[in-house]
């Protein structure tokens, strides 16, 4: 792609992370993605080089290995004229939102990552004359801790995601709780899988997202009205699931229009569209655990309805769900077990800072080191190798737990399928799709004293102020434990 060609005009702000902007093109399936930096902190243009091949040797020869071929982008690097980069950090610098504007982008490197433009459909050409509708949803982890190592007992029967609700609205950051819990949308069973959909629709917050023709059209704030936004949404989505019927408002025709679009997410979730085989895959089996969560509104509506037992479908190896559940059990010690690994590491660099570079703990992330993450031995030697692995470990499923995955359809026509293509069908339209997974930065090693803190927080603050409330006749609920397995496996 020669982006020097292009003018800066064709490209508009796209959203940002913590360490990096993204800007995509308006007419090509391409985005840009710029590193950022505080004010007066700028890195060499080699520092950033070496940020990005770091990124894109991650998602290439790590990744890739856990998710499988077809459903992660890792892009290239590429380099633009300075001057083109200054005059598109003008053009962008108005659309940023004030609390994103404490750092700057890189202009003064000319380096960027050119990736996919995921909420467009990746992999058949024939759709791209037609509307796109993506759905970008951050699932978060899957799975209550199995570590005998967690010292609240509170944790083994509740959810990381629905304790930090209620920590969340306590500081202010939303005003009420999400009814979603991933292990719903984790579970596999449909009606866990349509209810935790539709609590995400209800109180999107930040983990769900839905655009069309890559422009985002549904993102529910806490303080805005979500009926009227379901009406919005409805409004942009009848063409995509009732192209030619006389339903045109009113509730029941959104309430249509939604339970469509959850079937289309579920199925698509439940697909699998990767190479990998499950007998490529090498099964390992670790613990035994729970699949539900004693806080879930799901599981409460059970019990207001005299139901106790909790049904859970299991998940196909081949879908995203899967590996995504897989890659997140790496946290195999929970935070509390890993913390005093990550004190033994840090203990040894202090006495051998010139390690750093050996222990790989900021790079190459290379084979080799995808290599030592199949270790799963929880036999703690004594060594800092041990310790290492464990922590590089935990780096890796903190990653998948804050992954997004991008469903990108498209309506096609019945003689345009075929076997290659993944269809999906509704009660008047027909779907081509493709499953993609994004925001795959290993997560920093630096950040593992703020995870252990933070863990205290939220069990600390649930306990106190959530669980001391609730009905005793909860922490009865669901007494049968069911199988774990974390399942690696090479592509």
């Amino acid at each position: 792609m020669e982006v020097e060609k292009m003018d800066e005009n064709e490209w508009k702000y796209h959203g940002e992370g913590n360490q990096s902007l993204v800007v995509s093109h308006c007419q090509r399936c391409v985005v840009l993605r710029f590193l950022k930096s505080p004010p007066n902190q700028n890195k060499t243009p080699e520092e950033i080089l070496h940020h990005l091949q770091n990124i894109v040797d991650f998602g290439k020869h790590v990744m890739k290995q856990f998710f499988g071929e077809n459903y992660v982008h890792h892009g290239e690097i590429i380099q633009l004229p300075l001057d083109f980069v200054r005059q598109l950090c003008l053009k962008i610098q108005p659309e940023r939102p004030e609390c994103r504007c404490d750092k700057d982008m890189d202009t003064l490197s000319g380096y960027a990552m050119c990736l996919p433009n995921l909420t467009r459909l990746q992999t058949f050409r024939f759709a791209e004359h037609r509307p796109i509708l993506c759905i970008e949803i951050k699932p978060k982890c899957g799975f209550i801790p199995f570590s005998s190592h967690v010292s609240q007992e509170i944790k083994h029967k509740v959810c990381r995601y629905c304790m930090h609700q209620h920590l969340k609205v306590a500081n202010g950051k939303w005003k009420r709780p999400s009814k979603y819990c991933p292990l719903d949308l984790f579970s596999g069973n449909k009606q866990r899988m349509h209810f935790a959909l539709k609590s995400l629709l209800q109180e999107a917050q930040n983990n769900l997202k839905i655009f069309k023709n890559g422009e985002l059209i549904y993102g529910c704030k806490d303080d805005q009205d979500c009926v009227s936004d379901w009406n919005e949404l409805a409004r942009h989505l009848k063409p995509f699931f009732f192209p030619s019927n006389g339903l045109v408002s009113g509730p029941h025709c959104t309430r249509t229009i939604v339970k469509e679009l959850i079937h289309v997410i579920t199925t698509a979730l439940l697909s699998s569209t990767d190479t990998c085989r499950a007998g490529d895959m090498k099964t390992v089996p670790i613990s035994q655990g729970r699949s539900y969560c004693e806080a879930s509104a799901f599981n409460k509506e059970l019990v207001r309805n005299g139901k106790h037992k909790l049904e859970s479908s299991g998940l196909p190896r081949g879908c995203l769900l899967y590996k995504t559940l897989q890659a997140q059990m790496l946290d195999m010690l929970d935070i509390e077990g890993l913390y005093p690994l990550y004190s033994r590491v840090e203990q040894y660099l202090e006495e051998f800072p010139e390690e750093r570079s050996t222990l790989q703990i900021d790079g190459p992330y290379n084979e080799a080191f995808y290599e030592k993450l199949l270790d799963l031995s929880l036999e703690d030697d004594g060594t800092v190798a041990f310790a290492l692995t464990k922590v590089q470990q935990y780096r890796i499923a903190m990653t998948a737990k804050d992954c997004s995955i991008m469903i990108a359809l498209s309506t096609c026509l019945q003689d345009e399928c075929s076997e290659q293509r993944p269809v999906v069908l509704t009660s008047k339209s027909r779907f081509t799709f493709s499953v993609s997974v994004l925001d795959l930065d290993l997560k920093p090693y630096e950040s593992i004293p703020h995870q252990y803190k933070l863990d205290g927080e939220i069990v600390n603050y649930y306990l106190k102020n959530v669980q001391a409330k609730d009905d005793p006749v909860m922490s009865n609920l669901f007494k049968e434990n069911e199988d774990c397995t974390l399942v690696l496996h090479k592509v």
